[in-house]
């Protein structure tokens, strides 16, 4: 995509991002990746030497990135060992205020997919990574196209 009038300034700092996880703003968060994965089938048709391909589905996951500051996370899903995966919405932020707007989007049926127990070593601040699936996204802010 080509933009005519394109600026560095337009590009927004990841300093000022934020999530929300059920509705409650999680501020060690330190970053945040979403991302949906098309599925498709090969199809071959007759006179075509290149392979098409047929959406089928499609899967969303994404990674949380959070300072470890207290055990919040393993009580929340420590149901899981019965058997019992909470799932919920999270709503990522990203407002640069010297940038050309701001994108919020929000990510449903939420289950994260792997827990850390315990990851630690001297002389290292504590961080963990939180990966998650979703069913749904939505666009809530967009920033706008120029």
């Amino acid at each position: 995509m080509a933009r005519s009038n394109f600026s560095a300034k337009r590009i927004p700092n990841g300093t000022y991002g934020s999530y929300w996880l059920d509705g409650e703003r999680v501020a060690e968060c330190y970053g945040c990746q979403a991302k949906v994965q098309i599925n498709s089938e090969t199809i071959n048709l007759c006179g075509e030497f290149m392979e098409n391909q047929k959406a089928t589905s499609g899967k969303g996951s994404g990674s949380l990135m959070l300072y470890k500051v207290d055990s919040g996370l393993i009580q929340k899903l420590q149901g899981m060992q019965n058997g019992v995966i909470p799932e919920g919405t999270i709503v990522s932020k990203l407002a640069d205020p010297d940038s050309a707007g701001a994108e919020r989007i929000a990510y449903y049926g939420v289950q994260f997919s792997d827990l850390t127990l315990a990851d630690w070593q001297a002389a290292t601040v504590g961080k963990i990574t939180a990966p998650f699936t979703f069913t749904r996204f939505e666009l809530l802010d967009a920033i706008p196209v120029e």
